[in-house]
């Protein structure tokens, strides 16, 4: 049985999220601020946390970077209700696997921890391990290690972020729709309507790119996808 701490600060929301996520065989922790979220986090080590980010005491911001620094690296599906993409970007730049914007439905956000929890029970194969570096103008991937470069300099990435590059790097210059991404890196089980390739893709560029608003390597595909241009 996967075990889910959901850190959030509004109990009525909380409690339906407990209620569903139990329903569907979890072991269901609680928390209702940011303190008391890291602790469990600790303490815990649950398979899965459910963070939101406007949180009373520490946010989620502060939960999600000391998580990461103190190596927690179970995946992580922050709630956000705000608009703002660069809250969400903020949110992916800390280590966020994927987030969901408040309100959401209660089947996509359970499709989401579904998804991660494949994903991060997913042990793998030789396979990955023996694929060659490779090489993207300046920029240097290492599957086998999970390392990128550019100009010669570390670049740090998420786990999401690695993953969708390598995606988008074995397709050889070949379009890959969103959907496709999604099944792929995230494995959602079916098109949820969510903007978080996008988001990841811009987070890419943003990291990779000389000059992220006229990409040279990551390339969209007009309503279709994108495609990487070595």
């Amino acid at each position: 049985m996967s075990r889910i701490l959901v850190v959030e600060d509004n109990v009525d929301l909380a409690f339906g999220l407990q209620t569903a996520l139990e329903i569907e065989g979890y072991d269901v922790r609680v928390a209702h601020d940011g303190h008391a979220g890291l602790e469990r986090a600790r303490d815990t080590e649950p398979d899965l946390v459910v963070l939101d980010l406007m949180l009373p005491g520490l946010d989620g911001y502060s939960v999600l970077r000391e998580m990461r620094r103190t190596n927690l690296d179970m995946p992580v599906l922050i709630l956000t209700a705000r608009g703002e993409e660069s809250d969400k970007v903020l949110g992916l730049d800390w280590g966020a696997d994927d987030y969901v914007t408040k309100p959401f439905g209660t089947q996509e956000l359970l499709a989401r921890v579904r998804a991660l929890l494949r994903r991060a029970q997913t042990v793998p194969g030789d396979t990955e391990g023996q694929e060659a570096t490779e090489r993207i103008g300046d920029i240097e991937v290492d599957p086998a290690t999970h390392s990128v470069f550019k100009h010669g300099e570390p670049v740090s990435l998420t786990p999401k972020e690695f993953d969708l590059l390598l995606a988008l790097i074995r397709r050889r210059g070949a379009v890959a729709t969103r959907s496709e991404l999604q099944r792929e890196v995230w494995e959602y089980e079916a098109d949820v309507l969510t903007r978080t390739v996008d988001m990841h893709v811009a987070e890419l560029r943003r990291k990779l790119e000389d000059d992220p608003a006229k990409p040279r390597h990551i390339l969209t595909v007009r309503k279709v996808g994108y495609r990487l241009e070595p």
